[in-house]
């Protein structure tokens, strides 16, 4: 007997396109780059932890983002707050979001549906408790938009991240590393470890320790692929992700969560057929 979808997972198909704008759409990177910052990975850091100020250590913000190898973060914070302000890149963030969703949707921008969406997921993203949740509570101490483009894609970014800080829940009740876990997820995908691209770019000595540990904890056989342990693993955090991202979703009728699937998943399928996804 098959078991019904989780709705965190239904409504992570539907919302995390939206919340991916900030990292696949040019123009979020080109409206932070004009501040004077020094590349894109310069644009990552100073949009996503400008939530947190400018006070916070990198040693900090590598333990919310969790996912960064040793030193990456460290290469960015603090040195971008001596080329712009945290306040100056999320106005840049949310501007070039906004014509990046805009430039995607076209007509369907000024679909009422837009408005009626964001609205739903603010109700949903608001709902949610912040204990346990750095990012997410960071996030939340930020204006709302109201401009119905700029309000849908700031309650995607608040579901985002709200399930990503259970999503390292998870990993850290498992025991897996930050850069552990997008080899699991490689691998999991059928990817070597040595094309994916949040690691490839690492030493191969470096990169070749992880995957080695991983091997002699059972999770990845001699043949560079998962073992019936590994993929057990990625099955447990995924379920937990789920289960850990179903609270914003419980404050919604079931009639409202409704017509939220059906309002986003036009928004939904236009993004995933530009970005890629």
């Amino acid at each position: 007997m098959s078991h019904p979808e989780p709705v965190a997972r239904r409504m992570y198909d539907l919302v995390e396109p939206i919340g991916l704008i900030p990292y696949f759409a040019d123009e979020s990177d080109e409206a932070l780059m004009a501040l004077g910052l020094r590349n894109q990975w310069d644009a990552y850091f100073a949009g996503r932890a400008a939530p947190f100020g400018r006070s916070v250590p990198a040693e900090v913000i590598h333990a919310i983002f969790y996912n960064f190898a040793p030193g990456e973060v460290a290469r960015h914070l603090p040195k971008v707050w001596e080329l712009t302000t945290p306040e100056a890149a999320l106005a840049a963030r949310e501007r070039g979001c906004v014509a990046g969703m805009r430039r995607i949707l076209g007509d369907l921008a000024d679909d009422p549906g837009v408005t009626r969406a964001g609205e739903l997921l603010l109700k949903a993203a608001t709902s949610a408790p912040v204990e346990g949740r750095a990012l997410f509570a960071a996030v939340r101490t930020l204006p709302v938009p109201e401009e119905p483009v700029a309000r849908l894609w700031h309650a995607a970014t608040l579901l985002r991240e709200h399930r990503g800080d259970g999503h390292t829940v998870a990993l850290v009740a498992e025991g897996v590393g930050g850069t552990e876990c997008h080899v699991l997820h490689a691998l999991s995908a059928g990817i070597p470890a040595n094309e994916f691209g949040r690691v490839w770019h690492l030493p191969a000595a470096q990169l070749a320790a992880v995957v080695n540990g991983m091997r002699d904890r059972g999770l990845i056989g001699s043949d560079d692929r998962l073992t019936d342990s590994g993929r057990a693993t990625k099955e447990r955090v995924e379920a937990m992700t789920d289960r850990l991202a179903e609270a914003p979703y419980n404050a919604l009728s079931p009639t409202e969560l409704k017509n939220l699937v059906a309002d986003l998943e036009p928004i939904s399928a236009a993004i995933r057929a530009t970005l890629p996804w």
